[in-house]
């Protein structure tokens, strides 16, 4: 056991060199250069732990490593739940019915979409197409992480999925405030801030492009990414009943019993964000606890980079890749008419 009284300080020993590396994620990300790209401090940590798995990894005393299994799993699932506090219900009327259906559009059909492509058109392997479709439907590296436990996968096919999204949602950062300039979107402020918040991957993204583009637009995006991350909940929901079942189909012919069971943490997040929509607690507070939030999903991704070996990225090849850029031009396209759907229906 990782904490029986043998173990624990070897235990504490590694998730403390964890944070230690967190620490230094959440310092580099305060540089002028990466704010200006939006790149989040968990991406930060997951390059540095990665760095870290290829080159010194070797030298990490063995009895540490429970403490980063802790961090990818258990700390992971706990920073996922207090992920709510940035959330209320009360944002989600601000931006209407808009937002609301974009916000769904987009996250079912984009998840539809990857999981056929990745499947069915690229013969890409089930978990790293899940976990890339993902990231590319909801909101980036934390769905990634939020959706890993549920499938379960090895810690380097998130590592693959994460990489996806930094690469297009940069992209996308930057590529969308010049179309809307160079009057290739024909949408108002509103509508801008709905098709940003609803297509771009990471909300430090959204947060990027949206003031690139104004106060206007830059509210109703950020409003809009919340309602796509909200749905974090209800999809890794129905992911996990439907990946049960399909077990439970495999099995049948073995007769062997399998566990239906609903994630726990994406119940606990939307417990945290009703809770916070009763705005109990003052904002100091939550600000407070949505700092430690980030630090301790920087904690996992940092954890998650450390298992993860380059040598296992050979066998996948350029797939998730062209995934990734295929899901990349549907949310471009696919996004803007949903956008402009959803509009005429307020």
């Amino acid at each position: 056991m990782a904490f029986s009284k043998e173990n624990r300080p070897y235990t504490l020993n590694g998730i403390l060199f964890v944070a230690l590396f967190a620490t230094a994620a959440t310092y580099i990300s305060g540089f002028t250069f990466f704010k200006h790209l939006g790149i989040s401090p968990l991406i930060i940590g997951i390059v540095l732990g990665m760095f870290y798995a290829n080159t010194l990894r070797n030298r990490l005393p063995q009895e540490w490593t429970p403490g980063i299994i802790f961090s990818t799993k258990t700390l992971l699932r706990a920073a996922i739940v207090f992920y709510g506090f940035r959330l209320t219900f009360q944002s989600i009327a601000e931006v209407g019915i808009a937002g609301i259906v974009t916000s769904v559009l987009v996250v079912s059909l984009t998840f539809v979409i990857g999981y056929i492509v990745g499947t069915k058109i690229l013969k890409l392997d089930r978990d790293t197409t899940i976990l890339t479709s993902a990231g590319s439907s909801i909101c980036g590296a934390a769905a990634v992480l939020a959706t890993e436990p549920v499938v379960k996968s090895e810690a380097y096919k998130s590592a693959i999925a994460v990489s996806t999204v930094v690469l297009f949602g940069s992209i996308a950062m930057f590529l969308y405030p010049f179309l809307y300039k160079a009057g290739y979107v024909d949408l108002d402020p509103k509508g801008m801030g709905v098709y940003i918040g609803g297509t771009l991957h990471e909300v430090a993204h959204v947060v990027a492009a949206g003031n690139t583009l104004g106060t206007e637009v830059a509210k109703d995006a950020v409003i809009v990414k919340m309602i796509r991350v909200m749905m974090i909940a209800p999809f890794l929901i129905i992911l996990g009943l439907w990946l049960a079942n399909r077990k439970k189909a495999a099995n049948e012919a073995t007769d062997e019993k399998t566990k239906i069971t609903i994630p726990w943490f994406a119940v606990g997040f939307i417990a945290v964000a009703g809770f916070n929509s009763l705005d109990l607690l003052p904002k100091a507070i939550v600000t407070d606890i949505n700092a430690i939030d980030t630090f301790a999903l920087t904690m996992a991704m940092t954890a998650l980079g450390m298992e993860t070996s380059i040598d296992k990225f050979k066998g996948v090849g350029l797939k998730p890749i062209y995934l990734a850029m295929i899901l990349f031009i549907w949310l471009i396209f696919g996004g803007y008419y949903i956008t402009k759907f959803a509009i005429s229906l307020a």
